[in-house]
């Protein structure tokens, strides 16, 4: 039971000190992704992937600052229940006027769980639900989350023009008349012959989506019941002025934008949770705890999936069980067939081949998250202490994790509620994807007569080493290039999801098989020549991945390169003289002009 009196000073003050800490996080997390719209218009693009990376440590510094203050000044783990209780209820009365109160409640979670003891997580002192709304919060700011404007047919050039001066990009154009033309005519050609009604209007959020090499506007087109959501991507010509890249409309453009394959945006925003909610109008899929994430709000996804998952299990009856497709020898992974995400550990030992350690994993998976994932490689969830009830596993489930990863597993009855639980200690949850290597076994078992199943191979095949390239292009070598370790998402992506053997392309030796020097050589089962630790040989990767005459037939046409070492040569030497590729989140065939 909560105190009917507010009686203890400490706890306001603890409660202000916390609010003091969030507020300074999301000042300096604010700054850092309003900073990318200079470093886009002067063209600092290593600048802007530093400035990426070093924002997603943000959160976890501020936590540590936070925690060390409250020890120092109030000697906070130190105090009983009845002042947690009473720190939470001045927590909240702080958070009545505030812009982005369910960021603070996550911090306040983050901070009373890395200082207090575990038998203090109840809800009494944690915000398992969000006790402030975030509807209908106004922004103080000259600047309003989102810009409306009203056209008609023969205004709308002129709309378009006003719309994107309202950005005050502080780089030229190339041509805007041109770009605005072309933007018109896609409009034009979405909305067709309709009749536009009353309401007419283009609703567009008042911040830029940085990422990369490009600048969003993202948007929708609203006329009577109609919503047609659309982005419209800004990036550097060849001679560094801005071109209005493509139009991209529908819900499905905007789901590979805002892919959990990609990196996070930095966009400027006063009310995160106003963003989000536009956001989730265009695209009524995405959950939003992946819209956070996007937006990188990577704690607030965390805590909203977590939710997520206890609302799921309230409302399902299915057991988690061992994740089809073949067993990896460093990660064990399971999954809740109806739940659309999968759970991997790390397993506590591996096989003599797989040179590694539990910390050297994790940093792979560290350098996946901080990297550009250019839509190929799947973001992940880290968690530790995450408690399930027993009833909901699979007994398989329980005896492969015992046998393959104890250190990781306590099953209990920490809640005291007479009900056992499972706690893994440490567990990374991923998007589930189609293995590739079952997506082709599909088309496999239909027969090389089948249409339809020839046609399956030929896409995904050509997907799949396209996924390779846009890695090459992002600095990473997957390292374990087999079908097994690539997935087909739901719009038929082919993204990367193994990290353990992963390496910076940069870090990589590509070299040409040796020819044997002698009838020895030649006959040797053994590999008789000198194999650095780095060292790659491209042209062996054919026979583990081309035993299907059809799978050889379509990558030998689209991707035979692949298989040379001069490829990977190329695009090292580019990389390590600068150069920064674009990695389009569209396909070709939007752009207005590819050749430029």
């Amino acid at each position: 039971m909560f105190p009917q009196r507010l009686d203890s000073p400490l706890a306001y003050e603890i409660a202000k000190a916390m609010m003091d800490g969030f507020n300074r996080h999301y000042r300096l997390f604010r700054s850092e992704s309003a900073r990318a719209k200079h470093r886009f218009e002067t063209a600092d693009w290593h600048g802007q992937q530093r400035a990426q990376r070093e924002r997603i440590e943000f959160y976890d510094l501020r936590v540590r600052e936070c925690s060390t203050r409250l020890e120092r000044e109030f000697k906070a783990g130190e105090q009983g229940m009845d002042v947690w209780q009473q720190v939470k209820l001045h927590y909240i009365g702080l958070l009545v006027d505030h812009h982005q109160p369910e960021l603070a409640e996550t911090f306040f979670n983050s901070v009373t769980t890395k200082m207090l003891h575990r038998s203090y997580f109840q809800n009494d002192f944690i915000f398992v639900r969000p006790a402030v709304s975030t509807e209908y919060i106004e922004n103080a700011e000259q600047r309003p989350t989102y810009r409306a404007y009203y056209p008609t047919r023969a205004t709308l050039g002129a709309v378009l023009l006003q719309l994107l001066q309202d950005f005050d990009l502080q780089r030229a154009f190339a041509d805007l008349p041109r770009d605005i033309a072309c933007v018109q005519a896609a409009l034009q050609q979405q909305l067709g012959e309709v009749t536009l009604r009353a309401n007419f209007q283009i609703q567009v959020l008042s911040g830029l989506f940085f990422r990369n090499k490009g600048a969003y506007v993202c948007g929708k087109l609203i006329n009577g019941f109609q919503e047609h959501p659309f982005a419209l991507p800004i990036l550097h010509d060849a001679e560094g002025r801005l071109v209005i890249d493509a139009a991209l409309f529908g819900e499905d453009d905007m789901l590979l934008l805002f892919s959990f394959a990609r990196a996070y945006f930095m966009v400027d925003m006063e009310i995160p949770s106003a963003y989000v909610q536009f956001l989730r109008s265009m695209m009524p899929r995405k959950p939003r705890n992946e819209i956070y994430n996007a937006l990188g709000l990577a704690k607030q996804g965390k805590t909203l999936f977590y939710r997520d998952l206890l609302q799921h299990q309230r409302h399902s009856s299915d057991k988690f069980r061992i994740a089809p497709g073949i067993k990896g020898m460093v990660m064990l992974v399971f999954d809740m067939p109806s739940f659309p995400y999968v759970f991997k550990l790390i397993k506590d030992y591996y096989p003599p081949q797989k040179d590694t350690s539990r910390e050297q994993i994790k940093a792979k998976y560290l350098l996946v998250k901080q990297h550009d994932r250019v839509g190929r490689m799947a973001d992940t969830l880290e968690y530790s202490g995450v408690a399930l009830p027993r009833a909901r596993f699979d007994d398989a489930v329980i005896a492969e994790i015992e046998k393959f990863a104890p250190s990781q597993l306590e099953i209990s009855d920490r809640d005291a509620d007479g009900q056992q639980e499972v706690v893994i200690q440490h567990v990374y949850i991923e998007r589930r994807m189609i293995p590739l290597n079952i997506y082709l076994q599909e088309a496999f078992d239909a027969g090389p007569d089948d249409r339809r199943a020839r046609a399956q191979i030929e896409r995904v095949v050509l997907e799949y080493g396209n996924a390779i390239k846009d890695l090459v292009a992002a600095n990473i070598f997957p390292g374990d290039m087999l079908w097994k370790n690539f997935g087909v998402t739901r719009h038929g992506k082919v993204v990367f999801y193994d990290y353990d053997e992963i390496e910076y392309l940069t870090d990589c030796n590509f070299r040409k098989l040796p020819q044997p020097r002698t009838e020895e050589e030649e006959m040797s089962g053994e590999i008789w020549y000198k194999v650095g630790p780095k060292d790659v040989f491209p042209e062996t990767f054919g026979p583990f991945l081309l035993g299907n005459p059809l799978v050889r037939e379509a990558f030998m046409r689209h991707h035979a390169e692949l298989l040379e070492p001069s490829f990977w040569q190329a695009h090292k030497e580019r990389i390590q003289a600068g150069y920064v590729h674009d990695v389009f989140p569209y396909e070709q065939d939007k752009r207005f002009n590819p050749g430029r």
